[in-house]
């Protein structure tokens, strides 16, 4: 994580049993994040989330075999501190890259 770990900063996910897990929550609470969880049965809660992971999946990771998990996470870093925010236009940031709406000070 560039920023380390900031109190309060949000972590996505669905319903799925480990993000449903003790385990889990005893970390979020750990790191003083806030998770934002979709409700049951809604699944528009998280479509933001959902079509980030789906573009990282479709424009990065298909068709690819990783033979360790350092591989894996090289590539997912390599994503999204490179390709996706550097590189990668945005429409919803007026077709700037996330890098660039932030330096010109749109966002927030």
């Amino acid at each position: 994580m560039r920023s380390g770990r900031p109190k309060g900063a949000l972590i996505h996910s669905d319903r799925g049993s480990q993000y449903c897990s003790h385990e889990y929550w005893k970390r979020i609470e750990k790191y003083g994040l806030v998770c934002n969880m979709s409700r049951k049965g809604d699944c528009w809660d998280n479509t933001p989330m959902e079509a980030f992971w789906g573009k990282l999946k479709y424009e990065w990771l298909e068709g690819r075999r990783f033979r360790t998990r350092e591989e894996a996470r090289a590539a997912v870093f390599e994503y999204v501190e490179i390709f996706y925010n550097r590189c990668r236009f945005h429409a919803s940031n007026g077709y700037l890259t996330p890098e660039e709406y932030w330096r010109l000070g749109k966002a927030g």
